[in-house]
């Protein structure tokens, strides 16, 4: 399973939704599904946006977690 720490990192920046939409671009409903969890997919580019708004790497909005079925 994939974890998104993208509530995390707006959390810790006081930020909302809307904000981080407004300031990257990236469709709000985009960041909603981010933000709790519910994405099945994303595009690079709004990755690339988000890690550029976030001054981050991929890997501080995403972590690779084993499920109990591997």
């Amino acid at each position: 399973m994939i974890k998104c720490h993208i509530s995390r990192i707006m959390g810790e920046r006081k930020l909302k939704i809307v904000d981080v939409a407004r300031e990257t671009g990236i469709n709000r409903g985009t960041i909603t599904r981010l933000y709790h969890e519910s994405a099945s997919r994303i595009e690079l580019e709004a990755v690339e946006a988000l890690c550029r708004y976030f001054d981050c790497q991929v890997g501080d909005l995403f972590e690779y977690q084993p499920s109990d079925n591997d």
